[in-house]
């Protein structure tokens, strides 16, 4: 506990740091780059030694009303805390290099503040043993990001994701306060343990737990509540969109699960009502995925899938244990925290590559990309790792993590009844989410590094410094690494499933052993093919050409004399018949056509707008109709004092007259 709590002092001082030498940008990013990076690794070591060892705690006086300096690390924390440390560790090292062009025209010392201070918070929140500290934490969280969402201010367009964002975040945060108030009036205490002894009965656990699903879920980006998340990553600067992505919307999986400790045994309606949020918000977010030009905004609504996921692995641990079935249970629980580690590597990479590709083609927009990986071949080649990865395809480590949620879905469609119909039913939606990753990555891939360049940015696009690429290896290096070791990595989580399940250690390691024994084998076979295969074709390459004069040609002349971006696949012709075919009207981007006219038409456009209609026909009439209301309430405000007076007064009478109403004279 000691080493956790040196690591989150390391990142405030250092942050601090960075904010007194504000006056030297490049020396602010210098130190709160290097003081982010030693405390991220602070926190990874502590982190790492607590997913197998005895609960640690450590409490300290707080001179707060109903407040408390409790922290503790257990098994779930560490699991998360490992995630976050891992992820800032990359983040911070790629900072320096991706930030330091903008060293010349923008202070670095308030950004280096609030990235250290993000981290801190989000390392504090898995700690947090007390429900003020966790709030005080989850609120700092939230304003510090915020702050780094917003570091493009001067743009209309991050100024309006930044407020998104922070509105969202702020709805969520009310449900968590009249959670925590619930539980600390059923448990008689505002701390952990003491919500603990909830779970032998007592509680209201339906309502506990729907808070916990709609406060820490807006976080997390479960649909219909994801509406934030593809406005504020595109917004954000790539590496921040990379811890984001990879981390932060986790918070809210670890509230959830946190929340699960408390509360007696989940009964199966709430693993249903979990898996089927997460089901429904993957397949609705690769389906809005297939619309987007922005190539952070794939990446965002990847994110949405992903945590979807998640949230279908932990509702098929909930039913498993409701209907005691330790297999299915084991499998759900592992697989949902196993992806927590899986996607924070995958997307963390793919978010990383994407700021570098970002970078080079001076676009986000993937039809003014192309031809990429001949210019950047180190970023897109871990980029398409990232990719193949977040498909979920063997023999990376996405398999790996969705295969157990395959085998947990397959054991429970070996009963009978309307659970066993469910599970097959929701196999096969899994199988759909997995074609359409694949669909939208192939589409990602193919249309911003093959081809010919679609802009003169992207003809001269060039690879980033070795800041920018050293956390790339790094992040592709631990993906490859799960893949190689899965029954390792499994083990080193068993201790937090066993704490979600309120289960032992070894009844789920006993239950996992033969899924992850017999995938160790495959997966590094699967691996060491790849790179024979790899190795061989560029020997046959090599020999091949020696001694050959080599020339460029076009593959399929078709008529033109040289190739073109005008005869490529575009993005959304790419995609045209996947949306046709496979999904919903209401999910299909809108088409803006500019058909040729005349005899001698100048020209013709077709573009594919993709709007969300959670928020487009949801949460936006919503707000404006609530910002309506509130605004007739702009008469009140008076600058005349005679009339502020009145409405003071006016107010303490009728709070006295409550009161006199609810205790008596």
């Amino acid at each position: 506990m000691t080493l956790y709590v040196a690591a989150l002092a390391v990142l405030v001082a250092g942050g601090l740091a960075a904010l007194a030498v504000s006056a030297r940008p490049r020396l602010a990013l210098a130190v709160g780059s290097a003081s982010a990076a030693l405390g991220c690794a602070l926190g990874l070591a502590a982190s790492l030694a607590a997913l197998r060892a005895p609960p640690a705690a450590l409490d300290l006086p707080w001179p707060v009303p109903f407040g408390a300096l409790a922290l503790g690390l257990d098994p779930l924390s560490a699991a998360f805390a490992t995630a976050v440390f891992a992820l800032g560790l990359a983040a911070s090292i790629y900072g320096a290099g991706y930030l330091r062009p903008q060293a010349d025209r923008r202070a670095m010392g308030p950004f280096a503040l609030f990235f250290a201070l993000t981290l801190a918070s989000m390392a504090l929140v898995v700690a947090a043993r007390q429900a003020v500290l966790f709030l005080v934490a989850w609120e700092g969280m939230t304003a510090a990001s915020f702050l780094l969402v917003a570091h493009e201010h001067e743009d209309a367009s991050v100024r309006r994701a930044a407020r998104t964002y922070l509105v969202a975040s702020h709805l969520g945060a009310a449900f968590l306060f009249a959670l925590f108030l619930v539980l600390g009036r059923e448990a008689g205490s505002l701390r952990f343990e003491a919500f603990a002894a909830l779970r032998a009965g007592g509680a209201p656990a339906a309502l506990l737990f729907l808070l916990a699903l709609v406060g820490f879920g807006t976080k997390a980006g479960l649909v219909p509540l994801h509406v934030w998340l593809p406005e504020a990553h595109p917004a954000a600067p790539s590496h921040v969109s990379a811890l984001m992505s990879g981390v932060l919307v986790k918070m809210g999986v670890y509230g959830i699960l946190r929340v699960l400790t408390f509360l007696p045994p989940a009964p199966a309606w709430a693993g249903l009502l979990l898996a089927g949020v997460g089901l429904a918000g993957a397949l609705a977010a690769l389906a809005l995925a297939l619309g987007q030009r922005d190539l952070k905004r794939v990446l965002a609504y990847s994110t949405v899938e992903n945590v979807g996921i998640v949230a279908l692995a932990a509702g098929l641990g909930l039913i498993g244990a409701a209907y005691h079935a330790p297999l299915v249970a084991a499998l759900g629980v592992t697989a949902a925290l196993l992806h927590v580690w899986n996607h924070a590597l995958m997307k963390g990479l793919a978010f990383l590559g994407a700021g570098a590709l970002v970078h080079g083609a001076g676009t986000r927009d993937l039809e003014r990309m192309g031809g990429l990986l001949r210019r950047l071949p180190w970023t897109g080649g871990l980029l398409v790792l990232a990719a193949v990865a977040l498909c979920g395809l063997p023999p990376l480590n996405g398999f790996v993590s969705e295969w157990l949620v395959y085998l947990g879905l397959l054991q429970g469609g070996s009963g009978t009844g309307g659970l066993a119909l469910a599970a097959w039913l929701a196999l096969a939606a899994l199988a759909l989410v997995g074609a359409l990753a694949a669909v939208v990555f192939t589409r990602l891939l193919g249309t911003a590094l093959l081809g010919e360049p679609r802009s003169e940015e992207a003809a001269h696009a060039h690879e980033a410094g070795p800041l920018v690429l050293a956390p790339l290896a790094l992040l592709g290096a631990g993906n490859v690494a799960l893949a190689l070791f899965p029954a390792q990595a499994a083990a080193l989580l068993a201790p937090a499933a066993a704490q979600v399940l309120g289960t032992t250690e070894g009844e789920v390691l006993a239950a996992l052993a033969p899924a992850t024994g017999a995938l160790a084998g495959p997966m590094r076979a699967g691996v060491l093919v790849l790179v024979a295969l790899g190795g061989a074709l560029a020997l046959a390459a090599r020999r091949l050409r020696a001694g050959r004069p080599v020339a460029t040609s076009s593959t399929w002349g078709c008529g033109f004399s040289a190739a073109s971006p005008r005869v490529q696949y575009t993005a959304a012709s790419y995609a045209q018949l996947a949306l046709a075919a496979a999904v919903p009207r209401p999910l299909r981007p809108r088409a803006r056509l500019r058909p040729p006219e005349g005899a001698f038409p100048a020209g013709a456009s077709l573009a594919l707008e993709g709007d969300d209609p959670a928020r487009t026909r949801v949460f936006e009439p919503a707000f404006l109709r609530v910002g309506g209301w509130f605004s007739r309430l702009r008469g009140f405000q008076q600058a005349r004092l005679n009339l502020q007076l009145l409405y003071t007064v006016a107010a303490l009478l009728g709070l006295s007259a409550l009161l006199l109403l609810r205790y008596g004279p």
